[in-house]
């Protein structure tokens, strides 16, 4: 069963316990403000090879920017067999609403 947490429910569970934090937005998404503790695995990816991206976690937490594509994601864990699966309602716009740390990637521009 997929566990719907709110952004200080989530940031409590990342704290507490060893889980992986997949965002599944595009690269670029992710790079411009994501919650610090998450990887980049875009659903396309995911979907694509699930096995090797989720084999061996412990417990799993999916973010987007809104919660749609992330419970989508989530569903999909649940019907390949993973147990300790989490959906981050609201997404990374509710983690920054809760006033909780965004990273983002910095490059610098080419000259």
């Amino acid at each position: 069963m997929v566990a719907t947490l709110n952004a200080l429910e989530a940031s409590e569970l990342i704290a507490s316990t060893p889980i992986d934090v997949i965002d599944v937005r595009d690269v670029d998404a992710y790079e411009a403000g994501h919650i610090p503790a998450a990887r980049v695995v875009p659903l396309d990816v995911l979907r694509s090879d699930t096995d090797r991206e989720l084999a061996g976690k412990p417990a799993l937490l999916f973010v987007c920017k809104s919660g749609v594509r992330s419970l989508n994601a989530a569903k999909l864990a649940e019907r390949l067999g993973y147990a300790k699966i989490y959906n981050l309602d609201g997404g990374t716009d509710a983690w920054a609403r809760a006033g909780l740390p965004i990273a983002a990637e910095h490059h610098a521009a080419a000259a």
